[in-house]
Formats: C-alpha cells, structure tokens, sequence
C-alpha cells in the first residue's frame, strides 16, 4: 500500500525538492504540496493523505496554530520540517506537545538534501502506522512543575558500578519523561540517545530536568557518568560511553551515521556492552526502524539486563520489536511499569 503524503511549505523550492527525493521510493506518493495552511487544509479535505510533512514558519497562518486545529477537529500523522535554530527549539518542543509525531531540522543545518531525505522518507513509513488515537496530546511540559518526589522515591538501590543505558526515537519524548519523571534521585548514572535535531536536545534536556527529581542534562565530550544523572546525547553527535577505572564517562564525537541515525543507540549500546558489561542496565523505547537493537544483544550476551517497551504502549513498535526478534530481550513491559521494574532490579542485585 502506497503512504499518501501532503507537503505544507511555504518555499516553492523545499515543495519541490521534497517531492522529488520522495518521488524516489516506491511506497511514498506525494499527492500534492499547498504554500500555507489555509491552501494546506482545502487539500486535507480533497486529497485525504495518511501524512502531513509541516513548516512552522509560514505566512498567514504558522505552522503550530495549524497543527493545534488539524489536532483538535482531524488528527493525523504530521512531521514537522523547520529551520530549527537554537531560538526555536521551544517552538520544536511546543509541536510536539500538540501531537506532531517527529519534529526534523531542513538540510543544510545537520544533514545533507540526499541524508534528510532518506530520514524523511523512513520516518514518515514510520508514522504512517501510528494510531490516530495516539497522536494527542505529546509531552505537555508547560503544565507541569518540578517533582520533589517520584513513584519509586523510597527505594534503596544498589547502584555501585551500576549504569542504565536507554534508547528512544519516534513518541520518545513522551515515553523518555514518563520513565524519567517516575524514577529516584538516587539512581545509577543514565545515558539516553533520543532521535532528534541539533540544538533541539539542549532544550528538551532542560525542560526534562525542569521535571525530574534527577539531573538531566545534554551530554558534553568527557562528562562523568555519576549517580543521580542522567546525561542526553546531542543532536547530530554521536555518544559513546567509557570507563577508565572506576569512573564512567562520555565521549561525543562525529562519525558516519549509523541506521540512517546521528546519534545513534548502537553506538551507545555497544559502547555500553564493551565497557560495563554486566553491571549495566539495557531499555529500549518506542521508536522506527532497528537503531539499537543489536546493541542490546551485545549489552545481553555481555552479562546487561535488558528491557524492552510493549507493542501496546509504544507509539512506534519498530526499534523494540527488532530487538525482540534478534533475542536481544530479557523483559518486555508496558510504558508504565518500567521505572518499577529497574527498581526492582537494582534492589535485587
């Protein structure tokens, strides 16, 4: 079955080019492309697409306005693609909040037309199959306040060496601040790859760490992985963790990309796997494609304990479902359940 996509963009050039670069796989049709909302809408109700590919920054009507009302009266799957510099990361994170299922940088910015492209092309196979039902609401940020207490507070853990490594793409915003928000200030340190945009991790590091009674943080080259922490790998960068004697840390480097990802969960997982072993703790989230799962087979077969999201609760059972196939997968759990689950795990080893 042909995906049915609708472009929305007020520069002639991005609909044209977008069209063309799609027009290259075969289970994508661009059924038609509108300069504004307003033009956008008139097409919704005529051509019916399975995906809306979004601006932001658009005249008559921007983009966030347009996708609150598509949300409210049509719910669909709906991919923003904006120039997201660093002034407009809330405005990324505000999409989501109204149920944009991915939030994409425009070439030129991180990736090149033929990268973004490609990415484009694999995620918007990827929301085509998310439930209408799902898309609303995303993370709403802006009604929450700082907890001073979690689910598991009174937990005591054994976290000496102890490291838990998570990977997340498509609906893991929402999934990463549910796990996250429910978890003690006295965990073991935290590394998260999460699929997103440069510039778009600093903030969403923020806001999380505005929530949690944990440190988050972007990852910075050489930060100590410590108790209490969690640390997001940046957008565009790769990270990798290492040990060098009784210390954990990250290193954040370039490098090619890796399942169509920069950062990828591979990267992290491997990592992980090499140099903790046993002592680490693997979760993988919803999210597209496979990025991760034979990671968490190394992090497994390397003595890790290893986690995966249910199909009921992901957005996305793509990464999760390939790393249950591979055998990759100790425990499957609802969203929900496993913040309880990895103190239960803690507690017991």
């Amino acid at each position: 079955m042909v995906i049915k996509v609708l472009i929305i963009d007020d520069s002639a050039m991005v609909r044209k080019i977008f069209t063309k670069e799609l027009a290259k796989d075969p289970e994508i049709q661009v059924i038609g492309s509108a300069p504004d909302p307003f033009i956008g809408r008139d097409k919704i109700v005529e051509l019916k697409p399975d995906v809306l590919v979004l601006d932001i920054e658009m005249p008559r009507m921007d983009g966030l306005t347009f996708l609150e009302k598509l949300m409210k009266y049509q719910p669909m799957p709906v991919i923003i693609v904006s120039s997201l510099a660093k002034k407009g990361c809330d405005v990324a994170l505000r999409a989501l909040e109204l149920g944009a299922a991915e939030v994409m940088a425009k070439p030129g910015e991180a990736y090149s037309v033929g990268d973004m492209s490609e990415q484009l092309a694999e995620k918007i196979k990827a929301v085509s199959k998310i439930k209408r039902t799902r898309l609303i609401p995303g993370m709403n940020f802006s009604t929450q306040t700082k907890s001073t207490s979690a689910q598991t507070a009174n937990a005591l853990l054994k976290t000496t060496n102890k490291i838990i490594a998570i990977g997340a793409s498509t609906g893991g915003t929402e999934a990463l601040k549910e796990v996250l928000t429910a978890l003690p200030g006295n965990m073991p340190p935290i590394v998260v790859v999460q699929h997103m945009p440069q510039h778009f991790t600093k903030s969403f590091a923020d806001r999380l760490n505005s929530l949690c009674v944990l440190n988050v943080k972007e990852a910075q080259n050489g930060d100590l992985a410590s108790p209490g922490t969690v640390l997001i790998a940046p957008g565009n960068q790769h990270m990798v963790f290492k040990r060098s004697g009784a210390s954990y840390y990250v290193e954040i480097k370039d490098g090619p990309l890796v399942h169509h990802q920069r950062p990828a969960v591979e990267i992290l997982f491997q990592s992980v796997a090499k140099f903790a072993g046993s002592n680490a703790i693997g979760v993988i989230l919803t999210g597209m494609g496979k990025d991760g799962a034979k990671g968490l087979l190394d992090m497994k077969n390397a003595g890790a304990y290893t986690i995966a999201q249910d199909e009921a609760s992901c957005v996305v059972f793509g990464m999760p479902k390939e790393a249950i196939s591979l055998g990759g997968v100790m425990k499957i759990e609802t969203l929900k359940k496993i913040p309880q689950v990895l103190v239960n795990y803690l507690k017991s080893n």
